[in-house]
Parts: C-alpha cells; structure tokens; sequence
C-alpha cells in the first residue's frame, strides 16, 4: 500500500489567492495532513477523491494513477475506489441509518427500504459497528459519535483502496474524541486499510499518525514517521 501525491492548483477569489503545491510519499497504514486552518489539507483530500481537478501533477494510489496530467487522466470520483469521511458526516437527513449505510453499495433506487435488502457489505458494517439497533432511526434522532460511524460504516461499505478523513474528531466532545479516536485506530488495524487523516489537533497528529506530513500555507512543511 503507498500513495504518491503531487498536485498543484491555484484558487483565485475575491478574497484571496492561494497556491497548493503538496508532494508527499508514503506507504504507512496511517497518514496524517497536519497544519491550521485553510493550509491547504482539505483541497489535499478533495483532489485526491476526484472533487477537485489539479492544474498539474499525479496521484497514485496502491500502484494505481488516479490522476496524471501529463497523460493526461482524470479518473471519475467513483472509479476511484476511495472512501471519504466528511469533517460533518454529510449523512442524507432522508435516509435512515441503514439506507445510508447501504448508499455506499447501491444508490438512488437500488436503496433498500428494508433491513432484509441491505446488500451483504453494507449490512457487514452496520453489524460491525454494532448499528443494528438504530438501522430505522434518521441522522437527527441519532448522537454524535453515532452519527460518525454511520459515515464510516458508509465508506468501508464501497470497499475502498483508502479511507480518507477530513477532521474526523471536530464535532465530537473530549471523552468522544478519545474513544473514536481507539476505534479508528482499532478498525485500521483489523482491516489492514490505509488511512489518510487531516487535522488541526496535535493530539489527533500523535494519536493516528504513523506518518505525519505538516501543512502550511499549501506546501508539506516537515514530516515524520515513527515506528508505531
């Protein structure tokens, strides 16, 4: 497993210009985007799923280009077998739990309206993420912390190459935080899946991190890579 990463874009608004000139390498488990707000980590993690088209540069994933614009290629967002995580989940308020679990395997009318049709991925990690008891529930009945791993059950359904995460923990309070943070790491391991995690908390950083590349103002900075 390795994903090579090396994209530029410029964004121009009225506000402000900004350039993004990531390159990074990596065949850890484990990889955390770390910088501040608006370092580029969340443009990063959009290319790399196919919602952002780079001026220039690749992506490769596992051995497999995504995108190369000297040949030039730009696989579609759903080719790419990547899971992505949104910062707030990005459930359907519409479906229940298990619709949404199962949007990731069959969408639009494909979508099971009964327990009994979920397709055998999705009802996998609505079982494993002990989801059951709250399948016919909608996303405003359920909490937080629920409400996360019903995303993340939705993104392992799809059975991706890489899971990515884009501030996992924001929305969730400190004692939250700590236990999600176990179960990823704990998910991760028993998958044998490569993650990579952007954040803005150092103790995300130190928590999940096995590579750490730091961002600032649209460029890798410094990175490390520890043995855990």
């Amino acid at each position: 497993m390795s994903v090579d990463i090396a994209i530029h874009r410029i964004m121009n608004d009225a506000q402000r210009r900004f350039e993004l000139d990531v390159a990074f390498r990596s065949d850890r488990r484990r990889i955390v985007l770390y910088g501040p707000s608006g370092a580029g980590k969340s443009l990063t993690l959009r290319a790399i799923a196919g919602l952002l088209k780079p001026d220039r540069g690749h992506i490769v994933v596992n051995g497999r280009s995504l995108f190369d614009a000297a040949r030039p290629l730009n696989l579609p967002t759903q080719y790419r077998k990547v899971g992505y995580l949104f910062q707030d989940y990005a459930l359907f308020p519409h479906l229940t739990v298990a619709q949404n679990v199962a949007f990731g395997v069959q969408r639009g009318m494909f979508n099971p309206r009964r327990h009994g049709d979920m397709p055998a991925p999705a009802l996998r990690w609505l079982q494993a993420f002990e989801l059951e008891p709250i399948a016919g529930n909608y996303p405003a009945q359920i909490s937080g912390g629920q409400k996360q791993r019903v995303a993340l059950a939705r993104a392992l359904a799809a059975e991706p190459d890489i899971l990515l995460l884009d501030e996992p923990f924001s929305a969730l309070d400190p004692a939250l935080k700590s236990r999600m943070r176990n179960e990823l790491t704990m998910v991760q391991a028993q998958l044998d899946l490569q993650m990579l995690v952007i954040t803005h908390d150092p103790a995300d950083a130190e928590a999940l991190g096995q590579h750490v590349f730091e961002i600032h103002e649209g460029r890798v900075r410094s990175e490390s890579n520890v043995s855990a």
